[in-house]
């Protein structure tokens, strides 16, 4: 937990980016029957029958302290789609960076064996060597800012019904411009000081 808390004290490096990574399930639906349009005096209307078309998963990656979020959905969750989320991270977002500090939680995917099961060992090693990683831990999936990413991508994006991926995928985009374009950060206050205060009863005893 301190070791998390350390890494979100750090002050803004552009060269060190501190990015936060995290990923949900989410059931692709859409609408048995059309629903009824809002109109004067009447909200819309939804049927409550659904159609079932499969499942999918979005991965949010964000930097706290710049603004700036990456969001987007694949059909399924694998080391191969860590691993190309990595790449696109180290290539593509932050080809400048000397490293990137990324923080996540410690789900079997996460971790750079995923890189060397994707890419040859060469290309494996070199996006490795360019990470610096930090994992929450165990049942303190709290502690992952992006976390709250996703908390708000669920409330501003995903608060109705959409049956196919590239619908979704075109929704988390919009919502990924939208935000980038604030740069809204993510003013995080809990501290190693507040921890050893708030959680003192994790702490041993001595």
């Amino acid at each position: 937990m301190e070791d998390v808390l350390g890494v979100y004290a750090r002050p803004y490096d552009p060269a060190f980016p501190v990015v936060v990574m995290d990923e949900k399930p989410l059931q692709l639906l859409a609408d048995a029957r059309p629903g009824t349009p809002a109109a004067p005096g009447r909200p819309a209307r939804e049927d409550s029958e659904y159609v079932r078309h499969g499942t999918c998963s979005i991965f949010v990656w964000a930097e706290p302290l710049r603004g700036w979020r990456r969001a987007y959905a694949e059909p399924t969750r694998t080391r191969l789609d860590f691993a190309a989320g990595v790449d696109h991270l180290l290539t593509v977002d932050y080809p400048d960076a000397e490293k990137v500090v990324l923080v996540m939680d410690n789900l079997n995917t996460h971790n750079t064996a995923s890189l060397y099961q994707a890419f040859p060992a060469e290309k494996a090693s070199e996006l490795a060597s360019r990470l610096e990683i930090h994992h929450t831990p165990k049942h303190g999936s709290w502690l992952n800012i992006a976390e709250i990413e996703l908390s708000c991508l669920t409330k501003q994006c995903l608060g109705r019904r959409i049956h196919d991926l590239e619908t979704l995928n075109t929704e988390l985009d919009a919502w990924t411009k939208a935000t980038n374009a604030h740069e809204r950060q993510v003013d995080w206050r809990f501290t190693t000081s507040d921890a050893r205060i708030k959680l003192r009863h994790l702490y041993p005893v001595l």
